[in-house]
């Protein structure tokens, strides 16, 4: 049982740090409360899902026939990048299952914690580079035609998963060697000031500068096609264009509805752990915090209706695909 020493000086019995609670290293108590439940119910729901679609996505790439472009090229390294995250989340629904005891030791529960979080992250650099390749493709035509190779945009997919495995593995090597941690807790508050603290705080800037870009592109973007509705007066062009703007904006959309709320309130929760504050605070940006990535770990059910949209050769290998099972089932039926 755990004491705090009561404002009186004598010691009073604080709540037992019982199933689904966990301390944060000091005093507090963090209570999962209704988490316990939602959280596995919401994460094995995404598992199914995202498991499904991108699994299916991979296999269409397969199917596509002709030449790659930048898109698919990113699109593909987003599939595979969602399928990763996705294979952390058994591990977090045994976690909250089990009442938040994790049961295979902290350097796994370092090893998933890290996978789990660069795979979101390479994520959110893809979309911004199909970002910027849709900005180019409508803005600035012949930069883009430059620039849409299927090496380059190769090349800079393996740089970012080289530079995201070495941020990961002293990550990982560091959490093996905090003798501090429980063994029994993964994926819980702490509080901590240490640098993976500050490497947090530096990446969530980061991606405020990336969205911050992201929204000024999209600005041009919009007026870029305003400009050419007005230009090109016609029911066939101005359907074009809303198809164009359709195509584009969706990525903004996945962007801002699943990464958005949990980069607002990190900046709460990182404080949090940074310094002391009240055990009720605690528990709120936590409870926030968890519910704020729920979105998050989302977006790999919703890449796969981004890649139907944005990609002509994905929708026409799908309905290619689609049209064949049906004339084997109805020729089965005629047979039988």
């Amino acid at each position: 049982m755990n004491y705090l020493q009561s404002a009186n000086g004598s010691k009073s019995v604080n709540a037992f740090t019982m199933h689904g609670n966990a301390t944060d290293g000091s005093n507090c108590t963090i209570s999962e409360d209704f988490l316990i439940v939602l959280l596995p119910t919401a994460y094995s729901l995404i598992f199914l899902t995202g498991l499904t679609s991108n699994i299916s996505a991979l296999f269409i790439f397969l199917f596509i026939r002709g030449k790659k472009n930048s898109i698919q090229v990113y699109l593909i390294n987003m599939a595979i990048a969602d399928l990763l995250l996705i294979i952390c989340l058994p591990f977090r629904i045994a976690y909250h299952a089990n009442q938040n005891v994790w049961m295979l030791g902290k350097s796994f529960c370092g090893l998933v914690g890290n996978i789990f979080y660069m795979n979101m992250y390479i994520s959110i650099t893809l979309l911004g580079l199909i970002s910027v390749d849709r900005y180019l493709k409508i803005t600035r035509p012949l930069q883009h035609f430059k620039l849409q190779g299927v090496t380059g945009s190769s090349i800079i997919c393996g740089v970012i998963w080289v530079i995201s495995i070495l941020v990961v593995i002293p990550m990982v090597v560091n959490k093996k060697k905090d003798n501090s941690l429980d063994n029994s807790k993964c994926f819980h508050f702490r509080y901590r000031k240490n640098f993976r603290t500050y490497i947090n705080l530096i990446i969530v800037f980061g991606f405020w500068i990336v969205f911050f870009f992201l929204v000024l592109s999209y600005g041009k973007i919009a007026r870029k096609l305003c400009k050419l509705g007005k230009e090109r007066v016609g029911f066939s062009n101005n359907k074009i264009h809303r198809r164009a703007a359709r195509k584009t904006f969706i990525v903004l959309f996945i962007f801002s509805v699943c990464f958005v709320p949990y980069h607002i309130f990190r900046f709460f929760y990182i404080a949090a752990q940074l310094q002391e504050t009240s055990c009720y605070w605690k528990n709120t940006v936590n409870k926030i915090n968890e519910i704020s990535l729920l979105f998050s770990a989302f977006n790999s059910c919703l890449d796969p209706i981004m890649y139907f949209l944005l990609s002509k050769r994905v929708r026409r290998t799908v309905l290619s695909l689609l049209s064949e099972r049906f004339q084997r089932d109805m020729t089965r039926s005629e047979s039988t």
